[in-house]
Parts: C-alpha cells; sequence; structure tokens
C-alpha cells in the first residue's frame, strides 16, 4: 500500500532559514510541495522519508536564497493492483460505491464489480445485494460508514496541470458563475475496486 519512491528536486531554501539545520529546511520545503499532493503516475505523497544526497547549493544574481538538487525517498500511497484493503463506504451513487480509507476517498468499486444481484435504491440512496438464501432473497444494505473489504483491480491517473482556455470556453463566453458551477472537478488519482468474489464486501456480513 505505501512505497518509498526515489525522486529528485531543486529545493529553494530563502534567507531567513539560514539560520536552520539544512537538512531540517530541506525536508520542511521537501513536505511543503509534496505532502498529501498526487504525483502523475506515482500516488500519493505522505510524507518524506530520508534523504540520500545533496549537490551544491547555488545562490543566483537576484536571489538571495540557495538553490539545492537533492535526491531523496518519499513516502508515497499507491496500492498493486490485487491488494485487498478494508475502508469505509463514504456514500453510495449510481456509479458504484465510494469508499474512503481516511486519508484518501477517491475510491470507486462500479457497479458490475458489486455481489451479484445488486439494485440501487434510489430512495435511500445505497446499493444492496439481494442475497438469495433457501428461505429466498435478503436484502443486505451497504450504508454508510459500513467498514468493506475490497480488491483493487485498476487505478486512473489523470493529469491535472493547468492549460489555456479552450477554444469552446473562447468562443462562447459563460454566463457568470456558470464555469465554476457547471465543471465537476476530476480527481487526479482514483482507485477502482471489486468485491464479487468470496470474503470480500461488508465485514458484518461475513462477522455475523
Amino acid at each position: 500500500m505505501f512505497v518509498a519512491v526515489e525522486m529528485v528536486d531543486t529545493v529553494r531554501i530563502p534567507p531567513w532559514n539560514f539560520q536552520r539545520q539544512f537538512n531540517e529546511a530541506i525536508a520542511e520545503e521537501l513536505n511543503k510541495k509534496l505532502a498529501n499532493k498526487v504525483v502523475y503516475q506515482v500516488g500519493l505523497c505522505i510524507c518524506l522519508y530520508d534523504i540520500t544526497k545533496l549537490e551544491d547549493s547555488y545562490i543566483f544574481p537576484g536571489d538571495g536564497a540557495s538553490h539545492t538538487k537533492v535526491h531523496f525517498r518519499y513516502v508515497v500511497f499507491h496500492p498493486f493492483l490485487d491488494e485487498i484493503l478494508v475502508g469505509k463506504i463514504k456514500y453510495c451513487s449510481q456509479e458504484g460505491v465510494h469508499v474512503s480509507l481516511g486519508f484518501f476517498d477517491d475510491i470507486v468499486i462500479p457497479p458490475e464489480s458489486l455481489q451479484q444481484p445488486a439494485k440501487f435504491d434510489e430512495a435511500e440512496q445505497v446499493w444492496v445485494w439481494e442475497y438469495e438464501t433457501d428461505e429466498g432473497a435478503h436484502d443486505l444494505y451497504m450504508d454508510q460508514g459500513e467498514d468493506i473489504r475490497f480488491r483493487v483491480t485498476d487505478e486512473v491517473f489523470l493529469d491535472t496541470s493547468p492549460t489555456g482556455p479552450s477554444a469552446a470556453a473562447t468562443n462562447s463566453p459563460a454566463a457568470p458563475g456558470a464555469e465554476e458551477g457547471g465543471q465537476k472537478k476530476e480527481a487526479p488519482y482514483t482507485l477502482l475496486g471489486t468485491i464479487s468474489e468470496p470474503g470480500l464486501g461488508l465485514l458484518s456480513w461475513w462477522n455475523s
């Protein structure tokens, strides 16, 4: 689930931090820049693990800060495919069951990856497993806040780097406030999971 990824970056230390221990100042700047950020095709950055190499520092004309090329390892959340994880149901929608690990919320179990037969209860806004027994079908609800065990089946990275205005936006200006309200913010890193296997699903199902 967590891996130490080797990275290289140039770190700028402002003059007012020169009195601090150099490694502490470097670590603080790296964590300010990377912690809780998604790096494309790498994962969600958690915290600095260690610094492996510091190259020479430079001060450029017109800038009193030092600039140092740093080689380091960073702890990253990046589960491998087929890894089994346990989270909590955040909410349900037509797109599937949305799961949170507490520090990471962009996990979706699509409808086709639920135990079958499954249906979406519009009134309760929950997915329901129609569990077949000798006595007939029983509805097992996937309620918000329930612990759920799932297997990671895929990951989706989305490049959310800033881009220039699109041609459509240039040619047809939107009404005030429409651009913000009409655009759905895309998650830069999403995990897809499944519970359509024995032993997966709500922990309460298997513990009862």
